[in-house]
This record gives structure tokens, sequence and C-alpha cells, in this order.
């Protein structure tokens, strides 16, 4: 954030920002001597830092997201090719290791991604550019970025913005001329228009070149991504050729959209009034004597419609009363906002409850939703699980309990249905090959669920993943207790 401290200017004192607000080349030429970039071509940025996993908190009210450390951070920048290296060791930042992206703790592994932007570049790929403080410059030039002056905090700056994807771009240069903050708003399923940005402090020259030694980005209020720069070399040769069998990786913890649009829903009939939905991530039907149950929002809007029409033709002309919620992850509560247009109620456990009622609240204008598009839209509703909760209507049972002991999210929930001797489980076991032999080293996710499905003693036949497996079998409890380590239930 802008700090805020009062700067004080005498009129002896020059400014970077003149009384009259100068054109967009002379802005950027300004900025880049102030920096002394202006004949930069390549920098080496060194440092110590972690960048998270957006939407996989184990807890969801954190200031952070999931953190992954990256330990001899090392990215190599040529801005005239719009190209980049970057080299680090990524394993696990979270202490104790918990939370998605993974089960944790997180093994170090050496990372070396090699990027290349060209005019078919996702945006977030060509955010990685513009969120350092030299490409904003080159970028807004290019784009011809309109020019104003604002005042924040006690301070002048002057601000320069361009459009983005879906949203604009702006950066904010201070008085020294150095770029202090720059962000864009990107849609996000669960938290609608979210802001991304980076800021930059610390600034120190290192061979003429002036350049922060802390950035910090954030993607909504949590931080995303934290690097402590200890050198930065300038205009040095840089070899960019991808190595050997691989072209660009992935980076760690980029805005993501789960595992692909969902193909279409196909039901499979659980007996007694039930139903599995699959065609994309799963979710369970229930036919309550006045209403609908399902088990899971998942995914986001699109996936969502898909559940609620399939749930609407298994069993016409009753309302959808409750959806419930396994845990607070972006992919599982992606879809959520959907049932509240509905008139659901959402069932989750109580540690997820005041993150629910704070970012349903946010605005979805980027990519309108369903419930955005509600004038007015029904109200939010949801019901907490403390450690149990049965709906039950005298027919029909399903028994909802908190998952002790998970590393994967606080605020996890796995769903039983009695009568079909069935579990419903998300993230936990998410199930591989059919046969598979027993692990050399147990995952302990599944070890923790089998561990609650002896502690509360359920009889479980079937194993319902709402991760289903591809080649869509009845998983059975001997698949866990062998991934647990076991040899048999």
């Amino acid at each position: 954030m802008f700090r805020n401290t009062l700067v004080l200017l005498t009129l002896v004192l020059p400014s970077f920002v003149a009384a009259q607000t100068p054109d967009l080349n002379t802005v950027v030429d300004k900025s880049l001597k102030a920096m002394g970039a202006d004949n930069v071509k390549t920098i080496v940025i060194s440092g110590e830092g972690w960048d998270g996993c957006v939407g996989q908190n184990y807890d969801p009210n954190a200031d952070h997201w999931r953190k992954f450390s990256n330990k001899n951070y090392v990215r190599s920048i040529d801005f005239e090719a719009r190209a980049w290296r970057l080299e680090r060791l990524r394993g696990e930042g979270e202490v104790p290791g918990r939370g998605g992206c993974n089960a944790g703790p997180v093994p170090d592994q050496q990372q070396n991604q090699i990027t290349t932007l060209n005019a078919n570049s996702p945006f977030n790929t060509q955010m990685e550019f513009i969120l350092l403080p030299e490409g904003f410059l080159k970028v807004a030039l290019e784009k011809n970025a309109s020019v104003t002056t604002q005042k924040l905090n006690g301070k002048t700056y002057t601000v320069l913005a361009f459009m983005g994807d879906p949203a604009p771009v702006v950066g904010y240069i201070n008085e020294m001329g150095y770029v202090d903050r720059v962000e864009t708003k990107i849609n996000n399923d669960v938290m609608g228009d979210m802001v991304w940005s980076a800021e930059y402090s610390n600034w120190k020259d290192f061979s003429g070149l002036k350049f922060p030694t802390h950035i910090v980005q954030h993607q909504g209020p949590p931080a995303f991504f934290e690097l402590n720069v200890a050198d930065v070399k300038v205009n040095v040769p840089l070899d960019l050729t991808p190595p050997p069998g691989r072209g660009r990786g992935a980076p760690g913890g980029g805005p993501g959209r789960g595992r692909g649009e969902a193909p279409g829903p196909i039901s499979e009939d659980l007996g007694g009034g039930f139903w599995l939905v699959t065609g994309g991530y799963g979710a369970v039907v229930a036919d309550f004597k006045d209403y609908i149950v399902v088990v899971e929002g998942p995914q986001n809007d699109m996936r969502s419609l898909q559940i609620i029409a399939e749930a609407k033709r298994l069993v016409p002309n009753k309302p959808i009363r409750y959806v419930i919620n396994t845990h607070a992850h972006f992919d599982h509560s992606g879809g959520l906002r959907a049932f509240i247009a509905e008139g659901a109620t959402i069932i989750t456990h109580k540690d997820n409850k005041a993150f629910y009622e704070k970012v349903f609240k946010n605005p979805h204008s980027l990519v309108p939703d369903t419930l955005s598009k509600m004038n007015p839209a029904p109200p939010l509703k949801i019901e907490t699980v403390d450690e149990k909760k049965v709906l039950t209507d005298g027919e029909h049972t399903i028994d909802i309990y908190h998952l002790e002991g998970s590393t994967h999210a606080m605020g996890t929930l796995i769903v039983y249905l009695p009568k079909q001797k069935a579990l419903v489980e998300a993230d936990e076991f998410n199930v591989g090959a059919a046969n598979a032999p027993a692990p050399a080293v147990v995952n302990p996710y599944h070890s923790n669920l089998l561990a609650n499905v002896e502690r509360l003693k359920l009889d479980v036949d079937r194993i319902i993943p709402i991760h289903l497996p591809n080649d869509n079998r009845k998983v059975t409890m001997a698949e866990l207790s062998t991934a647990a380590g076991r040899t048999k239930p």
C-alpha cells in the first residue's frame, strides 16, 4: 500500500511532476532516466522470496495466498526480446506445510523456465512483464497510455493508464520519477473483480540502475508474491535458450481456472433418490420430500448451472434448498454464487462463513455471472457445521462431518450417505489409476481420511471423490486403504 507519509516539497527542490500534466513521451523518458533505465537492455534480478497459489489457503481468512518458497531466485529479462528465464528452488512456504496445490510439506524442486511473449500470450503472462517498473513504462508508451496527476496519501503521482484485459492497467510514478505501484483488475469466480497489484519500495542503486529491493504483489487483499532483491546485474549477456526437452514452464501459483471446463452432465443413479452428476467436477443430487439438496457447487458459474439444470431434470418441480460445500478452495466454491441465485442456502463449515459473507458481496462486473445479473439478488443464506449436521426428511438422510486433522483446508467437510453407504469427499483422496500399488511414501491426506472414517465408524462401500476418476469407476475403501499404506481395509 501507499504509505501515509506526507512529503513536503519546497520551491527549491525539483519535482518530477510538473505543474501541468506533461505528455506521455516526456513522462516515460523522465521516469526511465530517473531510474537509470533509459539504456537498459537486460537485467538479472536475484534474491529470495515466495509466491502464492490463489484460492488454496489452509485458512480462507489468511492475509496471503498459500505460500511456496522461492530460494535462489534469479530472473533474467531481455526487454527488447520480451523474454525471460526464471530459475529458482521452489518448495514449501507454509509453516507447518499445509493448504492446497499439493499435499504439504512440499519438497524443494529446482525450476528453470523460459517465457517469450508474443501476440497470443495470455494477458496474465503479459502482466509478468508489465509488473516490472521498466516493463510497465515500455508497454505504457506502446499503448499510448493516458496521463493524469493524482494526490494520494499526501503524495503527488503521475498516473499512466492503458487498457488491459479486461480492465485498465494503471501505474503510479512518484515525485522522484520511480514507478511506485502498478495495478489492474482480473476476474475471479469467487473474488469477483480482483485487484492485481505490485508495489515497489526500498530502491537501491545497482551500477546506475535504480531498482526496488522489495517487491510485493497482491491478488485481492491477500499477498500473492514477495521478493527481497539482493542484487541486480545490468546489460549482461543472457542465454534464453529453453532447457532441453522443455518449452515454457508454468510459473507456480499463477491465476488459474482449475481443471478446465466441464463437458456436460451425465448422471448415475445411486439409489434411494440420490444421483451422482459426472461430466466434470462431481456433485450429488438428493431428492428430499419437498426440496432438493446438492452436494458441492464447484469450479465456476457454468459448471454449477449444468449441475442445477441436471438436478431440476432429475427432480422436477422442487426448489434447491441446500448446497453443501466441502471446503473454501476456489475450485470447490467457484460455483456457489449460481446456487445463491437459486435461493439455496449454503451449508459449510463454520470456519468458512465469515469469508463467504465478505467475498460474495464483491462486484462481478468484469465477467458478470448469474448472481450479478439479478436485480434484486437473493440474500446470502449460510448454515454452518461445527462437528456434525444431519439433513433428513424421515426417509432420506445426509450426514455431514467436519474432517478432523486436515492439512488441506481447515474447514473441510465430508458427506456420508448412510443408505447408499457412500462417502463424498473432496481433495483428501484424489484417486489415480485403478489397481495402483501401495505408495512408497503415504500421502498424509489419505491416512487422515482413513483415520476419520474409522473414528466416525462409517460403513463405507463406495467413496465418491469430487475429483472423479478418469475411468468413472466405483472407488472402494480397499483403494483408500492401499493408498494409506494399509494392505486391506
